[in-house]
Order: C-alpha cells, then sequence, then structure tokens
C-alpha cells in the first residue's frame, strides 16, 4: 500500500445522494407479516418491498384519510 495517495483528480460519488438511511420504524405485527408474506411470493426482500410502497404513495402524494371517532 502507498504511503500517500494523490486525490487531487478524484470526483464526488454521483450516486451519493441517492443512498439509502438508516432508521428505526417499528410496525405493527401484521403489517410486517404482510410484506414478508408478499416478498416471499415476489423474491424481493421485505425491507426493499416496504421501500418501494413508500415511494409509490409519495411519487403519488397519496394521502391517508383519517377520522377519529
Amino acid at each position: 500500500m502507498r504511503k500517500e495517495y494523490d486525490f487531487s483528480n478524484a470526483r464526488k460519488n454521483p450516486s451519493a445522494s441517492q443512498l439509502k438511511k438508516r432508521i428505526t420504524i417499528r410496525l405493527d405485527g401484521d403489517a410486517l407479516d404482510y410484506f414478508k408474506s408478499i416478498s416471499a411470493e415476489v423474491g424481493i426482500p421485505y425491507q426493499s418491498l416496504i421501500n418501494l410502497y413508500l415511494r409509490d404513495c409519495a411519487a403519488s402524494r397519496r394521502k391517508l384519510n383519517l377520522n377519529w371517532k
């Protein structure tokens, strides 16, 4: 390994802004089981499936209709 490296011609990673962030989220067991069962059917990891669903909701600006009784 070299003692020094020349980074003068280096450039930023173009996909660095698209990296995912690690968070902690608490989900109901039923909701998690639902996404896990779908993930087993389609062969996509359940975390990726949840991310795809949330991205679709955000892209279509879908909102929940919450009515408290």
